[in-house]
């Protein structure tokens, strides 16, 4: 029996269309396939980079920005409109404030390239920004009746701390994504998912947890996150720069500054960056628009705010699955391509507002709802899938020896095509005069973004047709430099702060 067993195991079942063996898949077996595929590649990815790598990306990536800034978005908005009493325009215009430290990333890159503080680039300046963290939390969670000056400036810390872990961790995924060329794709896949899925679980939780303890005691919540920071900055190990000769920090600088500039004027790069201004500032955003049609009670849906976020953290999900389907099926595609089809849809997906502005979707029977939710699900899917390339040329186009730097002026070169993106919409909005209470112009605005969005498919050319899996700058900016004062990618690992002292 335990033969013939056996043989009827190992005899295939079924012949294909040209009679060659193909053996049946057990369903059941294809399903824990499915379950184990994710843990098989966080293993891969562990073996390759080292598992605390893996776990320091998940903390900065998915605990501190995914689901600290998801749950920070809702508890700062009551917060200023529950404690400080502000004025909606007011709120607008302090939260563009917090966000500040955002655009200057490139100072925090230059100073954990350039600037050693007792003789390591990373590690201090997780632990700095995870200290500032906590700090500004606690001040915001304990203090009865902060001034609105005090709370602005312990937010812009707070952001801050964010901003500059982010830069520190940009710099190590970027370091590996130079060591370990053919794992860029798996490594921003990686960032990505621990974001969306931090953020989803963030955006999810904020409306329960503003209600349980109110918008002060999520910001004792969130001094968790920020020290978890401050534990990847304690095991973090890295090569120790020794004989560091601080006055020459002004040397460096400049040195720093004369080698971005280089890297910029290197044809591949520039044009790398003007596309990616390009696509962004051409997206012609237009959502404080939808937003108060959204909210409004006669022409609008009227969505509550517990409604409003709940799509927040749909949207979430969306860009969770773009990440998956880049994972699982685009990683490995030329970027032109990819690119293609992210633009395409991304200018065909912004009609569907369009429908639900004109009603035609109470015309087909479909709910605002459900179709809100379909639209940030796809929109957001797309984003995501179009940002990926983005996110993993960026990496590529990064020299040895100043990547977090680059990396953050990459990035800032991106937050200024989103402010171009954001003043333009606003005066379309204007010119439109779309306001709080008039939106018979809207569908417009709403065309007029869904044409702006081809346009970057125009400039494709600018991208350059290699390989995702190749490196793209030349060797010699890529080799990393020996001396006492360079830090080596590969050294680049975890340990507890006590075996290294």
């Amino acid at each position: 029996m335990m033969e013939e067993r056996e043989d009827s195991e190992t005899k295939p079942l079924h012949q294909d269309a040209g009679g060659s063996h193909v053996r049946r898949i057990n369903p059941k077996k294809g399903i824990l396939e499915m379950m184990l595929r994710p843990i098989r590649w966080l293993r891969m990815l562990s073996e390759e980079l080292h598992w605390s790598f893996v776990l320091g990306v998940v903390i900065v990536y998915g605990i501190s920005q995914g689901f600290g800034v998801g749950l920070s978005r809702v508890s700062t908005q009551y917060y200023m409109k529950d404690e400080q009493k502000v004025q909606p325009s007011q709120a607008q215009v302090l939260i563009g404030i917090i966000h500040f430290p955002w655009i200057v990333k490139p100072l925090w890159g230059l100073l954990t390239d350039i600037v050693p503080i007792l003789g390591y680039r990373r590690r201090p300046y997780f632990i700095f920004a995870g200290f500032l963290g906590v700090i500004s939390m606690l001040i915001l969670s304990l203090h009865k009746n902060l001034h609105l000056g005090f709370a602005l400036l312990s937010l812009v810390a707070g952001s801050a701390g964010i901003a500059i872990a982010d830069v520190a961790i940009d710099a190590c995924v970027t370091q590996h994504a130079i060591s370990h060329t053919y794992l860029a794709g798996d490594m921003q896949s990686l960032c990505g998912m621990s974001s969306s899925i931090g953020a989803l679980l963030g955006f999810s939780l904020s409306g329960f947890f503003v209600h349980l303890v109110g918008a002060k005691g999520v910001f004792g919540l969130l001094a968790i996150p920020a020290s978890l920071v401050v534990l990847v900055g304690i095991l973090l190990r890295e090569s120790q720069v020794r004989n560091f000769a601080y006055r020459r920090v002004k040397e460096k600088i400049v040195d720093a500054s004369k080698a971005m500039w280089t890297t910029l004027k290197c044809r591949d790069v520039w044009r790398s960056c003007l596309y990616m201004y390009l696509s962004l500032a051409l997206g012609l955003h237009i959502h404080e628009g939808m937003f108060y049609w959204y909210t409004d009670a006669k022409e609008g849906p009227s969505f509550s705010q517990e409604v409003v976020g709940s799509i927040f953290s749909v949207g979430a999900v969306g860009s969770l699955f773009g990440v998956l389907l880049y994972q699982n099926f685009l990683k490995n595609h030329p970027f032109r391509d990819i690119l293609f089809w992210a633009q395409l849809l991304h200018g065909v997906s912004g009609l569907l507002d369009l429908v639900l502005v004109l009603r035609i979707n109470l015309k087909l029977g479909m709910p605002d709802y459900f179709f809100v939710v379909v639209d940030e699900t796809v929109s957001r899917m797309i984003g995501r899938i179009k940002w990926m390339p983005f996110l993993v040329l960026s990496s590529k186009l990064c020299p040895s020896g100043i990547e977090g730097t680059f990396f953050a002026l990459i990035m800032s070169i991106d937050h200024i095509g989103l402010l171009s993106s954001a003043w333009s919409g606003g005066l379309v909005l204007h010119m439109l005069n779309v306001t709080r209470t008039q939106f018979d112009n809207l569908w417009i605005a709403i065309v007029i973004r869904s044409l702006l969005r081809l346009i970057p498919i125009g400039f494709l050319f600018l991208i350059p047709r290699s390989d995702p899996n190749l490196p793209i700058l030349p060797s010699e900016m890529l080799r990393t430099k020996r001396g006492n004062d360079v830090l080596e990618p590969e050294n680049i690992e975890m340990a507890t702060l006590v075996n290294s002292i």
